[in-house]
């Protein structure tokens, strides 16, 4: 039986105490390639990116029972859609806006509904949302970080109808999706043209799942080669210019990673350059590694479990769900 270590793990939280009884630089660009393959289907590709892509065609378009749908954005025939997970009589509660994986290619917004479900049951308002791919509508991933400001400028311009405290609002994603959760708090280049910008579609903090952060180099960390493997015509851009890392500022939103030491897709080294970065400019980042798992890992059992958990103790440090916090060990070497 394969045991799961992490470093930076607390062994109880509210949400787990609720729920006893449930079960260098050449080994980056070869990362690159096997980011770019699952982005944009070249030949090659890893294995757990495959097996999520085939999960997400079996899933989409997504059926959630139980769940509000909100249609926050209409482009061309596609109507982007909200899947909202409430507790009973919401009021001021907070929010996450949850963003799914895939490559910027594929995807389904159902990959986060146990997480939603779970999370409206401790009291936020959990939502997963549906936001344009390459596969589908043949965009770049510029237009998908502009759906996804739009969606969290949609939930807090409708902050009241839902029940949301509008100063209140995550957003999370895993891989692709953890970018664009990411960029929404950093990246404001590509929004919608059209839209209310006197409504911010800043989050206010961040829940992030292996997540593709630094897409170009940065002190610390070397990401030569990005560009030519994802060139700026597949971009939509400039790798800098859609690279979270590059737009760290002070004050940044308070932030949790989840990553595999063992991540050949989107490396450990890399949410180890951005989380300095953010901790030089003052800002809280916690990043939360787990021994022996690749890329993908918080989409399965035990993972899944100890992933939700530390997000939750995470949610209740910041307030915005009851409970107390357990002490935490010291961090794995």
């Amino acid at each position: 039986m394969q045991v799961l270590k992490m470093s930076s793990i607390s062994p109880t939280s509210p949400m787990a105490e609720a729920r006893k009884g449930m079960r260098p630089t050449s080994a980056w660009l070869v990362a690159l390639i096997l980011f770019a393959a699952a982005a944009f289907a070249v030949p090659a590709g890893s294995q757990a990116l495959g097996q999520e892509a085939k999960r997400a065609k079996a899933a989409y378009p997504p059926r959630m029972e139980g769940c509000r749908v909100e249609t926050y954005k209409t482009v061309g025939d596609s109507k982007l859609n909200l899947y909202i997970f409430s507790p009973a009589k919401p009021k001021d509660s907070p929010a996450i806006v949850f963003f799914f994986g895939g490559g910027w290619r594929s995807g389904t917004p159902q990959q986060f509904e146990m997480q939603c479900r779970r999370l409206a049951e401790r009291g936020m308002v959990a939502i997963t949302a549906d936001y344009r791919v390459e596969s589908r509508q043949g965009v770049k991933p510029t237009q998908c970080l502009a759906d996804a400001r739009s969606a969290i400028r949609w939930v807090r311009s409708h902050a009241e109808k839902l029940g949301i405290d509008p100063q209140r609002i995550a957003a999370g994603g895993g891989s692709a999706g953890g970018h664009l959760a990411a960029a929404t708090a950093f990246i404001r280049d590509f929004d919608e043209p059209g839209e209310d910008r006197s409504v911010s579609a800043d989050p206010n903090a961040l829940v992030l799942f292996n997540p593709a952060l630094v897409l170009a180099p940065i002190e610390g960390f070397d990401a030569r080669g990005f560009g030519v493997r994802v060139p700026e015509d597949k971009l939509g851009t400039k790798p800098e210019r859609l690279s979270p890392a590059h737009h760290v500022a002070r004050n940044a939103p308070p932030t949790i990673i989840f990553h595999g030491r063992e991540d050949t897709t989107v490396p450990y080294a890399s949410a180890e350059a951005f989380t300095a970065k953010m901790k030089a400019l003052g800002n809280r980042c916690e990043l939360v590694g787990f021994d022996g798992q690749k890329h993908g890992f918080f989409n399965n059992g035990e993972p899944k479990e100890k992933t939700l958990a530390e997000a939750d103790r995470f949610l209740v440090s910041l307030g915005w769900l009851p409970g107390t916090i357990a002490a935490k060990p010291a961090p794995t070497p």
